[in-house]
């Protein structure tokens, strides 16, 4: 997408975009990585294969159109604001460095976790200590690097100081609620609350506001739309946003491992106490209870993926698969009507339809 042709921007060229003003930064930073140490030069060649090689720049896309719905600001540079909403890239990579290690995942879209490549360094290179723990401390510290690129890069984008200023506020709550929904995320997990209310409130914090409310929200802040606007904005963002997270339960459970590139039933080894676990052991503690006991015996205690495969199986039998994709048909549906009563841009609005469509209605 050319960054002047800003009154029509064209989906299938966006991700490219963002790429190469990912590339562009990482790029300023590799003779001072280098000049550091080769070590730590390594490190953060595996936050750019990650960041560079994956991801379907879902959070700029939204933050972007959120600006354009809202006309945009004559004082700001469309390239700086291409650079600033390129900057969630790396909120995104943080988040999914230290969910990675929390969760013990071996791969992440199909490649080693960034854990288990500096674990496989260490033990490539016969240095002292364990392998396993180097491998969590480093990937650790290169999430941090990537929050903190994350500011660099939007401090630096470009943007007017009037404009830092007002994202400030959504920018700052984007951080503090994905922060908040993964400590309630392991919270849940280790207590094994089974609340379906909760499970849905570790969707909203985790996931809804940090993938497509708070983009939005960034992208309204950096135009200065009006409060209306902002607010249509975030009831869109959240009911897309766990309609999003509904669909990732799903494909946790139930997707082809070969297209998530992820392990079968990977949500039931981490013991994830998601929507779709806690519809399952509704439904079995009202008719069938030697089922319910199985799920509850078996999440987060086995990595066997006969086992795995087993638990799929009961969670399908059960009819919890039907409850919430009728869950997200509703909430796509809810959120799509937010959009509706909006008044804005024919091409924005067709633009952030489909992009509903695409994060609720995928296989990865």
């Amino acid at each position: 997408m050319a960054v002047s042709d800003v009154q029509n921007p064209k989906l299938s060229e966006f991700p490219a975009a963002v790429t190469s003003c990912l590339q562009e930064f990482f790029d300023s930073k590799r003779a001072q990585m280098l000049d550091i140490d080769p070590v730590v030069s390594q490190a953060v060649s595996f936050l750019e294969d990650m960041v560079i090689g994956g991801g379907k720049r879902m959070r700029p896309m939204f933050a972007w159109n959120g600006y354009w719905g809202a006309h945009g600001h004559d004082d700001e540079d469309p390239a700086a604001v291409l650079r600033a909403v390129s900057a969630l890239e790396f909120i995104q990579a943080c988040a999914l460095i230290h969910d990675d290690i929390i969760d013990a995942s071996d791969t992440r879209r199909g490649s080693p976790t960034v854990h288990r490549r500096v674990e496989a360094v260490h033990k490539t290179e016969g240095w002292n200590g364990d392998a396993a723990d180097f491998g969590v401390g480093v990937a650790i510290l290169v999430g941090d690097l990537a929050l903190s690129w994350a500011e660099e890069m939007l401090q630096t984008s470009g943007l007017s100081l009037a404009a830092l200023q007002r994202v400030t506020t959504p920018w700052s709550a984007m951080k503090t609620e994905v922060i908040a929904g993964q400590i309630l995320d392991i919270t849940v997990e280790s207590s094994g609350n089974e609340d379906p209310a909760i499970a849905e409130k570790v969707n909203r914090f985790k996931t809804a506001a940090y993938t497509i409310a708070r983009p939005l929200h960034i992208g309204a802040a950096l135009a200065d739309a009006p409060q209306p606007l902002i607010d249509s904005y975030l009831a869109f963002g959240h009911d897309i946003g766990i309609a999003f997270q509904l669909r990732d339960d799903l494909l946790g459970v139930f997707g082809d491992p070969e297209v998530t590139g992820k392990p079968a039933g990977d949500d039931l080894r981490e013991g994830k106490r998601t929507v779709l676990f806690a519809e399952a052991l509704k439904i079995a503690d009202a008719s069938k209870p030697a089922d319910a006991q199985r799920l509850r015996e078996g999440i987060g205690s086995t990595a066997d993926p006969v086992e795995l495969a087993e638990l799929a199986g009961i969670i399908k039998k059960l009819g919890a698969e039907e409850v919430v994709e009728k869950r997200i048909a509703e909430l796509t549906s809810a959120g799509l009507a937010h959009l509706d009563d909006t008044p804005l841009p024919d091409h924005i609005r067709t633009a952030l339809h489909e992009l509903a469509v695409r994060a609720t209605n995928r296989a990865v």
